[in-house]
């Protein structure tokens, strides 16, 4: 005999005055030993504990739960049991399917718990009873929960339901982006199989979509190893339209509720590594460890690099070939593998699919194995054998911090004399992040430390410059004005950054602080002289502008006059002719003698 349904929690108002849910003081009480009894909260449920659960999770309000009970009154008769029929009951926790108390006691179980919960009548039957069990009774329940299932609302209006069999691997989700090998069978409600994959499962990439909207919608929220069923709407599965026949996909009747068994295999990682789609990693084999290899490491690895066709072109590390070693960031590859194996962690394996603007470009180049056509996407499977990083400022002390920025900005000056502004400006920046102002630099280090800030800062200055990234000349020059108000190149460049963004007056009062400490500075004179060309060129700009704008007044004005007179003289006209039709109007019934005045109007 199963339980009837009893009161409802929201029926007595006793939620309202819990001031936590039933779990959360367990959880912040010291946990019950086996043979004590507690009271949870003020509810006037008392739980003893008979036997310990596994883990430590427990079951949330919305999970599907499976119990064994046998209900008693307090003299111990029984009114309930599943153990008499050893078929659990499975139900909605929370939904109202079982007495209002039971809901809560379960919600403090864990899975293969034992416990003797005692509820008071307005938790149990009543003031009317049932069940067997007189009105306004206090009843016990002797519960083991087996297991319970989490249930998921995956779309938020109930489309896709879904229930965890089995919570899967780690705690990682895959995205839109990702490749996803999954198993499935879907079902119409009478539980014909309309569509299932081959025992290996399938893979597609997230972002494709792939049977119908729900499947990916549901992916996104699993982790690897997740087993689950769905519950499908119509509107995400296949709608009013419903499905023909098709390449061993049964007919799915308009407005079906379809079920899915969905298990997410495994899936491969795939990462735009340069923010434009155009160097993509696809991550085959996870690598060791948290940290990546990132710029400046020196690294090592093995690869296979093949074109779209499949043509080799080279191999490094492969049956026997030394493997290849290089620092990133240094200009030693191609950009796409360099930017590449500054992701990867050690041990871990990935094909990576390179553009040629990250490639060999629109030139042809002759490799090991093959030539390389100009404009070719290139393909590499890579595997990171090994990295040594280097050191960040954290793991330095004050004299390597400095000697490692003296470094950083050789390594940049060199570039710049080369041309390589964008990497020369990374170098200083990275100079500038050994002695930056939140190093713990002693005093005697204070004054050599702003120095070197101040050079990094002017040179990272010059590559922006070269690089018309104006904006941020102009913040790397006003860093250097914080420390030296007076510094001539900070304010040379700033006011050379000003005059090519069209800020004429900030430019201005730069070349005059610059003039004022050094009046004989030649770069100063001949920006200042190009500085009154280009004011006299927006003067007479403005000019020509103000004029225009006059002109079209003027002519606005001239033709408004115009229009208006034209205007003035028709409806005098129609006033004459309204006049001359009312004096028509009044002498009709006498004979006319006055043609002419009638002409003449």
């Amino acid at each position: 005999m199963r339980m009837e349904k009893g009161t409802r929690v929201s029926d007595i108002g006793v939620e309202d005055e819990l001031d936590e849910e039933p779990g959360e003081v367990i959880e912040s009480a010291p946990p019950l030993k086996v043979g004590e009894e507690r009271e949870l909260s003020n509810s006037g449920i008392k739980k003893k504990l008979l036997k310990l659960g596994l883990s430590w999770e427990t079951p949330e309000f919305g999970d599907e739960v499976t119990i064994h009970y046998v209900g008693t009154l307090l003299d111990g008769t029984k009114f309930d049991s599943t153990r008499d029929t050893d078929e659990p009951l499975t139900f909605k926790l929370g939904s109202g399917e079982v007495v209002a108390g039971l809901n809560n006691g379960v919600a403090t179980m864990r899975k293969g718990e034992c416990a003797l919960f005692t509820f008071p009548s307005e938790l149990g039957f009543g003031v009317e009873g049932g069940n067997g069990v007189p009105p306004n009774s206090v009843v016990q329940f002797e519960v083991e929960l087996v297991s319970w299932i989490t249930v998921v609302d995956v779309s938020g209006d109930c489309g896709i339901i879904k229930k965890i069999l089995n919570k899967g691997e780690r705690d990682e989700l895959p995205c839109d982006e990702d490749e996803v090998l999954v198993i499935y069978r879907v079902m119409l409600g009478d539980g014909t199989v309309v569509a299932k994959t081959p025992e290996e499962g399938i893979e597609f990439y997230v972002k494709d979509g792939h049977l119908c909207p729900a499947l990916a919608k549901a992916i996104l929220t699993m982790k690897k190893g997740e087993k689950v069923k769905l519950i499908v709407q119509p509107q995400y599965a296949f709608g009013e339209q419903g499905k023909d026949v098709s390449d061993g996909f049964q007919t799915v009747p308009p407005n079906s509720v379809l079920d899915f068994d969905l298990e997410l295999v495994s899936y491969k990682s795939v990462i735009d590594v340069c923010g434009d789609s155009k160097v993509v990693k696809k991550i085959l084999k996870e690598g060791e460890g948290g940290f990546t290899a990132n710029e400046g490491a020196t690294v090592t690895i093995s690869y296979t690099a093949r074109l779209e066709d499949g043509t080799v072109f080279e191999k490094k590390g492969i049956d026997g070939d030394q493997p290849l070693e290089f620092i990133t960031d240094e200009e030693q590859v191609i950009v796409g593998l360099d930017r590449v194996a500054a992701t990867m962690r050690k041990g871990e394996r990935a094909i990576s699919t390179v553009d040629p603007e990250y490639g060999f470009g629109t030139v042809e180049i002759k490799r090991d194995l093959a030539t390389v056509p100009a404009c070719s996407k290139l393909i590499y499977e890579v595997e990171m054998l090994d990295f040594i990083k280097e050191k960040a400022p954290w793991e330095m002390n004050n004299q390597e911090k400095i000697e490692a920025a003296g470094r950083k900005k050789e390594e940049g000056n060199l570039l710049f004399k080369n041309g390589k502004y964008q990497r020369a400006g990374k170098k200083y920046d990275k100079a500038a992040d050994y002695v930056s102002e939140d190093g713990s630099f002693a005093d005697d280090e204070q004054t050599l430390v702003k120095s070197l800030r101040v050079s990094y800062w002017l040179n990272g200055a010059a590559c922006s410059l070269k690089l018309n990234d104006f904006q941020e000349a102009i913040k790397l020059c006003s860093k250097v004005l914080v420390y030296e108000f007076h510094n001539v190149k900070a304010l040379y460049r700033r006011a050379q950054a000003y005059m090519e963004i069209g800020d004429l007056v900030s430019a201005e009062l730069d070349i005059k602080k610059a003039n004022e400490v050094d009046p004989q500075n030649r770069e100063v004179k001949l920006l200042q002289k190009k500085l009154k060309q280009l004011q006299i060129e927006s003067n007479k700009r403005d000019a020509k502008l103000y004029s225009n704008m006059f002109t079209c007044v003027t002519k606005g004005s001239s033709v408004a006059t115009k229009k208006l007179k034209v205007e003035k003289a028709e409806d005098e006209k129609r006033q004459e002719v309204v006049g001359m039709e009312m004096e028509n109007v009044v002498d009709s019934s006498a004979p006319s003698d006055n043609g002419m005045a009638v002409d003449s109007c």
